[in-house]
């Protein structure tokens, strides 16, 4: 008897038809505003919506307070992200300004090897490389 093919995960969720689309946000967190704007759309309509819980570089009105980490768990919180990635149907990266950094980098480049559709805030203009400094958040 031949077996189905397997599901690949750029495909629908066949066991959870119901299940709403799931959304990880990836970008540099110096644009925490943008995060919480897209977390309240995705929500609002119907997504189910992942990625960073905090930035240890917001300022204390916008966060809650200053939360200082560990290297250790920088690196433990990046593959949380990756994680976060594995679950999701679909990547939205938020590219304010057309900025996309070395770690957003890698995460959209994780996202291509999982086979996730990534969308873009911004389109990226394809003549142009996307601005980066070199430091950024996840």
């Amino acid at each position: 008897m031949t077996q189905p093919p397997p599901v690949t995960a750029a495909e629908e969720r066949p066991v959870f038809p119901s299940l709403p689309k799931i959304v990880c946000l990836c970008g540099s967190l110096r644009f925490y505003r943008e995060f919480q704007r897209q977390y309240l759309i995705g929500e609002l309509s119907g997504q189910i919506v992942v990625g960073p819980a905090f930035s240890p570089d917001v300022t204390d009105h916008e966060h809650g307070g200053n939360v200082k980490i560990t290297p250790a768990q920088k690196i433990a919180v990046d593959e949380l992200h990756k994680r976060k990635i594995d679950l999701a149907d679909e990547v939205l990266v938020l590219n304010v300004g057309g900025y996309i950094g070395e770690s957003t980098r890698a995460e959209i480049e994780y996202a291509k090897r999982q086979f996730k559709r990534i969308r873009f805030l911004e389109q990226p203009d394809a003549a142009q490389p996307p601005r980066t400094t070199g430091k950024e958040g996840m």
